[in-house]
């Protein structure tokens, strides 16, 4: 059906006002009313699209008023509106962030930052493969420079690693969209939908196409770029990055088997294997790290896993259960992100040897911390448990006994470096504030990577440690609790997805709405 309202408008309006932005770069408040602005307006427009298909209706729109097979077709069902909505939130929440952090006084940041949100919200509702490229570039154009501006060895090299491995990714993906147009004459999702299942030309395109897919997102062994770049990039941008790049990977990839591959019942057992030693080797990664953001990032290897369990048991309650983890999971891990970026603007460091004590001295930080830490390990009463417990019920009724077995020993590991986390960070004797040779307070490091005092650090004494302020860690604890909320609360969401879960195992609305016939 005719969407109610233009489902253009999250990729159009963030990229207007970042356009706007781009004119005034030294006009801070218009940047942060555009900002906060934007992720408003959009997360309002992601929760009208949940309305209208929370019944599992498929909304269309063909810009330009072209018909189906020549327009750009836009659609949003149940899945792709819930992914529209929590990015929004995280968007908009992390513009909060940069207004404490002072991430949001880069002259570029903002603008750049909606482009990227906007090329994120574009890929979540695109209907043809063609698109889905283009907008993963306008994503990923701008996030280039989110990563690499500033200054720093570390900075630099984590740079170059980001960008050499996702344009070498977006080359395959391009290769790929050209290879399934060249077998079936169409990148539209509804003309291909179930074609892979019939033809073997069109099924090894589509392999291509998704080989690219999974580099974005960071599944083993394509996810060595991840751990080397996100714990480099300024705070904002680190946790701007975990809600919105690599999910954009794993909703594409979810999409495309559900749709084009009909479940892909054939290579089923690839995907397990792929789930299994994603979920190992991202959580012996975060075992073996020292900062708490470079433990995080292989964290955000590990729960890829998790997300392709369902893709691996592929009926309505593995779905169900895989959505359902999507969301929190980006919740949660935003959370933690922003819980690290805090610590970093307070005390310029997030190395765990060189903390302590936090849960002293900021206790709400604290408490966001742990509760987003344990959701993340899957403890009740949070939401990861129940997520966790869903998908790990579905494969044990499917029989994939090995599946259960490794998710279960996951869940532990990543209990452990959550705790290791808290001891060392939080716990102990509280952290002085840094200084420099002389014995003064010493400089944080700006958004841009320069030594600068802020401030929170202009204050600090030997014995004083830095101030946070409601806007550096109400993000953190909203979303944390949030996290906690949806466990005992977890019926809407959970009806939520699993009307998504059943328009990603009989795709025939969404292939009629999108083809139009």
């Amino acid at each position: 059906m005719n969407a109610p309202l233009p489902l253009v408008g999250p990729i159009v309006l963030p990229l207007v006002v970042a356009g706007l932005l781009l004119a005034v770069p030294r006009r801070l408040t218009l940047h942060r009313i555009g900002w906060l602005g934007t992720g408003v307006a959009v997360l309002a427009q992601g929760g009208m699209l949940l309305a209208a298909t929370r019944r599992g209706e498929v909304l269309t729109e063909r810009i330009g008023g072209w018909p189906a097979g020549f327009a750009i077709t836009l659609a949003a069902d149940t899945f792709s509106a819930l992914m529209v909505t929590v990015v929004a939130l995280v968007v908009l929440l992390c513009g909060v962030f940069a207004i404490g952090s002072g991430d949001d006084r880069r002259p570029y940041l903002v603008p750049l930052a909606l482009m990227t949100s906007a090329g994120a919200f574009g890929a979540f509702l695109t209907a043809d493969l063609f698109n889905l490229f283009v907008l993963i570039e306008v994503m990923l154009v701008p996030s280039y420079v989110l990563l690499t501006a500033g200054a720093g060895r570390e900075r630099t090299v984590a740079g170059r690693i980001y960008v050499t491995v996702n344009l070498l990714a977006s080359t395959i993906l391009l290769a790929g969209v050209g290879l399934v147009y060249a077998v079936a004459g169409t990148v539209d999702l509804g003309e291909l939908a179930g074609s892979a299942s019939r033809d073997g030309a069109l099924a090894l395109a589509g392999t291509v196409v998704l080989l690219a897919l999974a580099v974005k997102a960071a599944v083993v062994p394509l996810h060595g770029w991840l751990p080397r770049s996100y714990p480099y990039a300024p705070p904002v941008v680190t946790a701007l990055f975990s809600g919105v790049l690599t999910k954009v990977g794993g909703y594409a990839i979810v999409r495309i088997v559900a749709v084009v591959y009909d479940g892909a019942v054939d290579y089923r057992w690839v995907i397990g294997l792929a789930a299994a030693v994603t979920m190992v080797i991202g959580v012996l990664g975060a075992l073996g790290e020292t900062t708490m953001r470079s433990v995080l990032a292989f964290h955000m290897v590990s729960q890829i896993g998790y997300l392709l369990i369902g893709l691996a048991v592929f009926n309505p309650a593995a779905l169900t259960a895989a959505i359902f983890f999507l969301v929190q999971y980006i919740l949660v891990k935003a959370a933690l992100f922003l819980c690290a970026g805090a610590v970093v603007v307070g005390y310029g460091t997030d190395k765990l040897d060189r903390l302590g004590g936090l849960a002293t001295v900021h206790r709400l930080l604290a408490l966001a911390f742990i509760g987003a830490g344990l959701s993340l390990a899957g403890m009740p009463p949070f939401s990861g448990f129940l997520a966790k417990f869903l998908l790990l019920r579905a494969a044990v009724a499917n029989g994939d006994y090995l599946l259960f077995a490794v998710a279960v020993l996951v869940s532990l590991g990543t209990l452990i470096s959550m705790i290791k986390i808290w001891d060392l960070a939080f716990w102990g004797e509280p952290t002085p504030a840094p200084v420099d040779h002389g014995g003064r307070p010493s400089a944080s490091v700006n958004p841009a990577g320069q030594p600068s005092v802020s401030a929170n650090s202009a204050a600090r004494t030997d014995d004083v440690p830095p101030r946070m302020t409601t806007w550096l860690t109400g993000p953190a604890v909203l979303l944390a609790a949030l996290t906690l909320l949806l466990g005992p609360a977890a019926q809407p969401l959970l009806g939520l997805a699993a009307t998504a879960a059943d328009g990603l195992i009989d795709p025939s609305a969404y292939v009629e709405a999108v083809t139009g016939r």
